[in-house]
């Protein structure tokens, strides 16, 4: 045990050697949580679907913490078999299929889904999980409980040890639940859609704190709660970025990192590009595009569809470190956000590592939701509406010829606000005055 620090546990299905939008934030604040006065406690899967695997990320596990593993058992291997998906395939959040359109079998598999594994496919772990925790903590008591979902099964498990030692519980939203993009596709029947929000209010209204990562995230959770829901957005850790390689002068490219699903695929900006590669000479001799993830089988469809498939480099995920480097060398980071209802508050992790790559940033979203007021007072890039032809294609051509006279630079605007060591600030002080309200 760290000497003089109070004890966090912090309860989350995603921690490293996984990788994932999910890993980083609890990773970055337990890295800094010591220099606050709090230590982590960590409690997650030993075999968990992960997305990936990315061993680098370890080293910013503070030495000496205590990471609790446990077994979970999930559902995963019946639904590859439904789905005819092979056993090692890794599972995509978020609705992205890769290979094909979502047949019969995808159906039913969703259905049952949404409507069998309440809040969501980790359940199974809730009960082992309080049974083991309330072992262990009558042993090694700790000063406040964390979880952080989506999965949500993470917060029913924070809610239970609530109730069994009544300690500060904080309730970390970094996406929602019932008001997620995809909530919708679930095919829920009115009985499962009633137990999801029943689920979702006794942890709004149990938990000492309620906090997400984005301003119209909290406002669409305080009108479903009626309480103040804080707000500690995710960040970029300057540790990153040290070393990385400069802008490449040889080709102009647009690079975006992490998974592209349906939802997210920026059909205007193909048929921009399109248009912009038929009729500029610079573009069709120098323009290249770099998907660095997963990408939907729509995105696919979109590029074949508007011709830009030939400059277009697909690369698998990389390590977290690799995908950097290779967005250093970028003329320009895209952000496309998900074209959905809750678009508003969507703030993506990569946008914070966009703003520590100093790159200009292309985001395809509305231009008064939580990013781009972001990327605004950053002065980081710009924000395009998803339908906005001419602005898109207007930017691309000033981008492009300040590119040409190598002046093609991301402002200097402020970014400190989005330090993961001042943001861990943020949380330590919740965690002080959730203790000190007991």
């Amino acid at each position: 045990m760290m000497d003089n620090k109070k004890r966090v546990l912090i309860i989350t299905y995603y921690w490293p050697p996984g990788t994932g939008a999910g890993v980083f934030r609890w990773l970055k604040f337990s890295k800094f949580l010591g220099d606050f006065g709090w230590e982590p406690v960590i409690y997650t899967p030993e075999n968990p679907e992960a997305q990936g695997t990315d061993h680098s990320l370890e080293k910013d596990i503070p030495g000496g913490i205590t990471v609790l593993r446990r077994p979970i058992r999930e559902p995963y291997r019946y639904y590859k078999i439904l789905t005819g998906r092979k056993q090692e395939e890794k599972i995509q959040s978020g609705f992205l299929s890769e290979r094909r359109k979502p047949g019969l079998a995808d159906k039913v598999a969703t259905w049952i889904r949404g409507n069998c594994f309440i809040p969501d496919a980790r359940k199974f772990w809730i009960k082992p999980s309080v049974r083991f925790l309330t072992r262990w903590l009558h042993d090694n008591p700790v000063d406040a409980i964390l979880s952080t979902g989506p999965p949500h099964s993470m917060h029913i498990i924070g809610m239970k040890l609530k109730e069994r030692f009544g300690m500060p519980w904080l309730a970390d939203f970094r996406d929602p639940w019932t008001q997620i993009d995809f909530y919708d596709k679930l095919m829920l029947t009115p009985r499962a859609d009633r137990k999801h929000r029943r689920l979702e209010q006794k942890v709004l209204s149990r938990a000492d704190k309620l906090l997400t990562v984005s301003q119209h995230g909290a406002h669409d959770m305080e009108k479903i709660c009626g309480r103040h829901v804080e707000v500690v957005t995710n960040g970029f850790d300057p540790d990153d970025f040290s070393d990385l390689p400069p802008t490449d002068k040889q080709e102009f490219c647009i690079t975006h990192l992490g998974s592209m699903n349906a939802d997210r695929n920026p059909d205007m900006l193909w048929k921009v590009l399109s248009g912009l590669v038929m009729s500029d000479p610079f573009f069709s001799e120098y323009l290249k595009v770099r998907l660095i993830g997963k990408t939907d089988f729509s995105v696919q469809e979109s590029l074949i569809h508007y011709g830009i498939h030939p400059f277009v480099e697909c690369i698998l995920p990389l390590s977290h470190h690799q995908a950097l480097a290779k967005a250093a060398t970028s003329a320009i980071l895209l952000l496309p956000l998900n074209n959905t209802p809750n678009v508003m508050g969507i703030t993506t992790g990569k946008l914070f590592d966009y703003l520590g790559l100093r790159r200009p940033i292309l985001c395809i979203g509305p231009p008064s939701g939580d990013a781009a007021t972001i990327i605004r007072e950053t002065q980081s890039g710009t924000t395009v509406h998803f339908h906005d032809e001419n602005r898109c294609r207007d930017t691309l051509m000033k981008w492009a010829s300040l590119f040409r006279k190598n002046q093609l630079h991301a402002g200097k605007g402020p970014i400190h606000d989005y330090d993961r060591k001042k943001l861990t600030a943020s949380i330590a002080q919740l965690l002080d005055d959730a203790c000190g309200n007991m």
